[in-house]
């Protein structure tokens, strides 16, 4: 039996959806959602096999969060634009549907995530990365190489030891995308664990010595962290 979870913010491509996984032998719906926030916390504790997962949802995309995720189970992107397939190639989903989704196009998703299964690759997890869009193109920022993240009103700051990006999002969202390996610090920074150089009572230095502001009410998170790793 394949277990499936969906994540979309339309209540009619899960309507659709839905159907579509009852109609079908071997998949079994375990979960439905509107957004990446329910997502996540569901899948802290589960693992389903396959997720058909929308791009286009408030707060954080689809692709994003998909990205965010340190052991994402395979995915079926299901969309209304088509100008998101590069997106999909780049995150190696199982497949691409492009809605109002037919049944049989539905089904040779099914069968390639099938096929998939059955010839697993056997290669070492690529690391994940934050993808940015800049005058250049997309960029991948890998997760190990951002130091912090300065919160800039709607924008936030990304800084790597060699540059600096800036993405249109909150600081709230940063976190989510960034996962177990960052910790708030300020309500203004976000730190890379992997960075820590010195912790003061009051501030920290990291790998390129830079020096950030630590906030009262973020201490013991900051601690929990550390105790954990």
């Amino acid at each position: 039996m394949i277990t499936c979870i969906i994540v979309d913010d339309e209540p009619l491509a899960i309507e659709v959806l839905e159907n579509y996984i009852e109609q079908t032998p071997d998949l079994m719906l375990l979960f439905k959602c509107r957004n990446a926030f329910e997502a996540s916390e569901y899948l802290k504790n589960n693992q389903p096999d396959l997720m058909f997962l929308d791009i286009e949802m408030p707060l954080i995309k689809g692709t994003q969060f998909l990205q965010s995720l340190e052991t994402p189970p395979k995915t079926i992107l299901a969309t209304a634009y088509r100008e998101y397939a590069f997106d999909g190639y780049e995150l190696d989903v199982v497949d691409y549907l492009l809605k109002p989704i037919a049944y049989d196009r539905f089904l040779k998703a099914i069968q390639k995530f099938k096929e998939q299964a059955e010839t697993p690759l056997v290669s070492e997890e690529d690391e994940k990365y934050l993808l940015i869009k800049d005058r250049w193109g997309i960029q991948r920022i890998k997760h190990s190489d951002v130091l912090y993240i300065e919160g800039c009103k709607d924008y936030v700051k990304i800084n790597t030891a060699t540059k600096s990006y800036m993405m249109l999002q909150t600081m709230k969202e940063t976190e989510i995308l960034l996962g177990e390996k960052f910790v708030r610090v300020h309500r203004s920074y976000i730190a890379g664990l992997g960075h820590l150089k010195l912790i003061h009572a009051d501030s920290l230095v990291l790998s390129n010595d830079k020096s950030i502001p630590v906030g009262n009410k973020f201490k013991k998170a900051l601690m929990d962290k550390l105790k954990g790793g």
